[in-house]
């Protein structure tokens, strides 16, 4: 990185990578979605070895369940974050409105399975499936980007 894309305009910095000198510049909302796909990705790991080591003998069987299935989920998702971003530094705005759709899902569907496996209040259950309608959505907006590309 550190070239100045040929043609920029007056003021407008344009980085291209050594890797990739024909790549198109990224933008900063792709990649802020890269870096929050990555932080949530590094939150999941964490979370995953958080119930597999120290929740293991705190929480009956049930409840461990429910905090590995929020890890799992906020792994696919951050992973999918990353794929949206990726479509997004190539133009498809569409990718990165599903990306920001799937964090706002991880929040509310990996959140709400964490709380309820650490609290045991039941009602956080009851949202948990507005967060999964979120994730999906995220995966049919990147779906939709791709296909019109």
């Amino acid at each position: 990185m550190g070239t100045i894309a040929p043609g920029a305009g007056a003021g407008v910095k344009r980085r291209y990578s050594a890797a990739m000198p024909d790549a198109p510049p990224a933008d900063a909302a792709g990649m802020r979605l890269a870096a929050l796909g990555a932080i949530n990705a590094l939150v999941a790991v964490a979370a995953g070895a958080f119930g597999a080591h120290a929740l293991k003998d705190r929480l009956d069987t049930r409840s461990l369940e429910i905090f590995e299935t929020g890890a799992r989920y906020q792994m696919y998702h951050a992973l999918g974050m990353l794929a949206a971003a990726w479509l997004a530094a190539r133009g498809l705005t569409l990718a990165a409105t599903g990306g920001w759709v799937m964090q706002g899902g991880i929040v509310v569907f990996a959140g709400s399975l964490y709380a309820l496996a650490l609290s045991g209040e039941r009602w956080l259950g009851a949202i948990t499936p507005i967060g999964g309608l979120a994730m999906m959505v995220g995966w049919l907006l990147i779906a939709l980007a791709a296909w019109r590309a």
